[in-house]
């Protein structure tokens, strides 16, 4: 099993690409470490996010570079397909998702979702 990510404040980590640790040469067995000490010197976690992006679940995420006014953003609230389940221009009724799509494009009229 791979290295864990608190690995890297143990005090038994080796910090070596071909050996984890000094207990557990290839990693531990199992999705925790019995053996883990906290390195009272190992450097704090960088919370460091770059300007337009942010942390989702351990995965950084770009933010589009399109800003909306608040304006804007009612407009696409009381409008867009995603939140009201109709097309904004015929009022088709789009089916219901689990998974809402990406493109909400209408089949009937042929309006095309151009908010992304």
């Amino acid at each position: 099993m791979p290295k864990l990510p608190e690995c890297d404040r143990c005090v038994l980590y080796a910090r070596n690409p071909h050996l984890i640790c000094a207990v557990h040469p290839t990693g531990p067995n199992t999705d925790t470490c019995l053996d883990f000490r906290e390195n009272p010197d190992a450097e704090p976690d960088e919370l460091w996010e770059p300007e337009g992006a942010s942390y989702y679940n351990g995965e950084l995420i770009l933010q589009p570079q399109q800003r909306w006014t608040p304006e804007q953003q009612l407009e696409l609230l009381d409008t867009h397909p995603l939140f009201t389940g109709r097309c904004p221009r015929c009022e088709f009724p789009f089916p219901q998702y689990e998974t809402p799509p990406v493109h909400w494009d209408c089949s009937e009229c042929g309006w095309i979702d151009d908010s992304v």
